[in-house]
């Protein structure tokens, strides 16, 4: 790495495509960031407040709960779902665009959830603060398809997100993905167990039908009605 490669605060220079923020917040969720989003911080995750990339703690986030991480979460919906019906477990989820995040604030405090940290911002800057082996099942829920061929090397599913990715999971942990786009199910196949995870799927029912614990969110009740095909993966880290 050059001196070129690197910000003045000593962070990587990564290129960022997708939106951080849409149209105007109302006024209530424009109350939810200012009042409940720095409490539902995972910790020091930015370059700005941990140049060094000190690992979370995250045993005494969650007292020791095993660790899930939603990637890009959207509106919220399932990440709250998830976390409602898992109290034992700890979860966190990150999602830079923060109409997507002051939607999800509401979600919390609709369901009254305790269990669930934000990282409003990169995963991959959360994933340098990860420790290792740490997360023990992630979600990756209808990401952006980027469906230009020459953007392809943008989407998620590529080795600049999947080998973090791996390093931070534990052996054996679950990693889930939905997509309604048939290439990114492609690319996902070829990508994912190059990364070094399994596809667990025996038969076609393991990718067409959803998980016992899906929610089906609005982004797919939209892809439902426009006649796409849901597509539902499992991998298994090794």
């Amino acid at each position: 790495m050059t001196e070129h490669d690197t910000h003045p605060s000593g962070a990587p220079w990564r290129n960022f495509y997708g939106r951080f923020k849409g149209k105007g917040l109302r006024k209530s969720q424009e109350v939810y960031l200012d009042e409940d989003l720095a409490g539902l911080s995972p910790g020091p995750v930015g370059w700005d407040v941990n140049p060094d990339r000190v690992p979370l703690d995250v045993a005494a986030l969650f007292e020791g709960k095993p660790l899930w991480l939603e990637i890009g979460f959207g509106g919220g919906e399932h990440l709250v779902h998830q976390a409602a019906s898992n109290p034992g477990v700890g979860l966190i989820g990150c999602e830079p665009y923060i109409n997507g995040v002051a939607m999800l604030l509401g979600h919390i405090r609709e369901a009254g959830v305790t269990n669930l940290r934000v990282h409003p911002g990169d995963v991959r800057d959360l994933f340098d603060v990860l420790p290792e082996g740490s997360v023990e099942k992630a979600f990756l829920n209808y990401p952006d398809p980027w469906p230009k061929k020459r953007h392809h090397r943008r989407r998620f599913v590529t080795p600049e997100h999947l080998d973090p990715l791996h390093r931070v999971m534990a052996s054996g942990a679950e990693f889930r993905v939905a997509t309604d786009i048939p290439d990114y199910v492609w690319q996902t196949m070829i990508e994912v167990p190059r990364a070094g995870f399994d596809w667990l799927a025996e038969g076609p029912a393991d990718w067409r039908d959803p998980w016992e614990d899906w929610l089906s969110t609005r982004y797919e009740q939209k892809a439902l009605r426009e006649g796409r095909v849901p597509h539902y993966m499992t991998f298994r880290r090794r």
